[in-house]
């Protein structure tokens, strides 16, 4: 099971990865990153992406429904995060941000910068995810 460092230490092994981190959605903190960061500001781009995270989150328009008698409503874990993943697109790029559900903490997320010409994002979707229920917080 692999720690914060060896999770984004994967994630860049991933095709177009150019940079990754593990940030705190409250604080807007990041406990690790590698690679580049966008703006150049790795403080910066965590805290921007924090308030991409916290705000798609705190919605319920984007959470799942609270109804437990609602037939498509999944059974909630309260270490589950509230929003599975962001992604965020620009013409060169795309931003994954995978929520990590967490007995710890239920505030972290991991953010995948990718090129968008070298990336691919179904892929680092889906890695992201296996990374994130990895993922050992110690």
């Amino acid at each position: 099971m692999p720690g914060i460092d060896e999770c984004l230490l994967e994630a860049m092994r991933l095709p177009g990865a150019r940079g990754a981190a593990l940030i705190d959605w409250t604080s807007g903190l990041a406990l690790g990153s590698v690679g580049e960061s966008p703006g150049g500001d790795q403080e910066a781009a965590a805290a921007e992406a924090a308030e991409i995270a916290r705000l798609a989150a705190e919605q319920h328009a984007f959470a799942p429904a609270d109804d437990p008698g609602a037939e498509d409503a999944p059974d909630a874990d309260p270490a589950d995060p509230p929003v599975e993943d962001l992604i965020v697109s620009n013409r060169d790029s795309y931003h994954v941000l995978r929520f990590v559900g967490s007995s710890f903490d239920g505030s972290l997320f991991l953010h995948l910068w990718l090129a968008r010409t070298e990336g691919n994002l179904a892929m680092a979707r889906i890695r992201l995810g296996e990374m994130a229920e990895r993922l050992v917080l110690a």
